[in-house]
């Protein structure tokens, strides 16, 4: 039989083009290749779309710089509507890359975890991986999650969000809006972001205009949230198959060491600053009540195809941080490793979102 081909589409505009990269080379390494057939396409940080490298250690994070998709004289050009062939173009011309059956989209951050690509997708008729438009779109942006996910009941962070024109109009009403929140600290991060990108730990509210300066750069939206006091859990979530109740994971725990707390260091190039435990040591009532909260979370943004669960356990209880509708996919990521845990193997598991994509298509 014809193996499936798949495209991985990683890189991309934004911040988090490098944790794109190591996302893709972790689906490159472990895709299984007797059953499909890969064709890795890149992003460029202008936004150009090139053919890559089928290279797991070229893509994959190290010690040193972090991975970039590079325009090396060649430009993908995407199907035509009514076609799957995706082709590529040089100095010397136009040449087939062969047809496509499914895209795998690991993009993260904005113009390609938010809806963007999505919408491009579904306008070339091509089936893909993870969630649909509108979700993508509710999922990236943390004033609207959390809205729905207070609309649906469940309990959130408490939080205040701040446009850039409010504070550079109103300082002194944004910061009574603030101290609202209560006690420090505080974490302010940009609204429509990831990968702690941008985000601050305020101790000192002498350190607040800078927290938002640095946030800023990344966003014209903020969000700022009172920093609770309890364990960091996270689950993973995928669809049912045929429109079942959403599959929940077991929960794993982020204990973080040596930084002031979970940030893009600790994620990816400090391999000291945090453990990551699955499972968590949760009580059976606990795991329950947490998985239900993650699959009713994954509703309330009409989620599909995957999601992780980001949770603070505190002696209130649970409150849902927020939903990474892409996240972070290297082998020692805790979506896979929620999931290894919990029964389903690492091939097992691309191989079920692919199979989800096909189903919806």
């Amino acid at each position: 039989m014809a193996k499936t081909r798949v495209v991985i589409l990683f890189g991309g505009a934004s911040s988090e083009h490098s944790i794109s990269c190591a996302t893709a080379s972790g689906v490159l390494s472990a895709i299984d290749r007797n059953k499909y057939e890969v064709i890795p396409v890149g992003i460029t940080r202008d936004g150009v779309y090139v053919p890559a490298k089928d290279d797991v250690s070229m893509w994959a994070l190290t010690e040193g710089d972090l991975p970039v998709v590079e325009f090396e004289g060649k430009t993908v050009i995407w199907p035509a509507t009514g076609s799957k062939e995706l082709k590529f173009q040089d100095e010397s011309g136009i040449h087939s890359l062969g047809n496509v059956d499914v895209v795998f989209p690991v993009l993260h951050g904005p113009n390609g975890e938010d809806g963007t690509i999505q919408g491009y997708l579904e306008l070339l008729g091509l089936a893909y991986v993870g969630n649909g438009i509108f979700a993508s779109a509710a999922g990236m942006d943390k004033e609207f999650s959390k809205a729905l996910f207070i609309a649906a009941g469940l309990p959130v962070t408490p939080h205040v969000v701040i446009h850039k024109t409010q504070w550079l109009n109103n300082p002194e009403g944004i910061l009574e809006e603030v101290r609202g929140l209560g006690s420090l600290p505080l974490f302010v991060k940009p609204a429509r972001a990831g990968s702690s990108v941008g985000v601050s730990k305020v101790k000192d509210m002498a350190d607040f205009s800078a927290a938002l300066d640095t946030a800023f750069k990344e966003d014209s939206k903020v969000t700022v949230e009172k920093g609770l006091v309890g364990r960091e859990v996270e689950c993973a979530v995928l669809s049912g198959r045929a429109g079942a109740k959403p599959r929940v994971s077991v929960a794993g725990e982020i204990v973080v060491k040596t930084r002031d707390f979970y940030d893009f260091e600790a994620k990816y190039r400090d391999a000291d600053a945090a453990e990551l435990i699955c499972p968590a040591d949760l009580s059976d009532s606990e795991l329950q009540e947490m998985q239900a909260l993650a699959a009713r979370a994954f509703n309330a943004l009409g989620c599909f195809g995957l999601a992780r669960a980001d949770f603070f356990l505190t002696k209130d209880g649970f409150f849902v941080n927020e939903l990474n509708l892409m996240p972070g996919f290297t082998p020692i990521s805790m979506y896979p490793k929620c999931w290894q845990a919990s029964g389903v193997s690492y091939p097992e598991l691309i191989d079920e979102l692919i199979q989800l994509a096909f189903e919806r298509n």
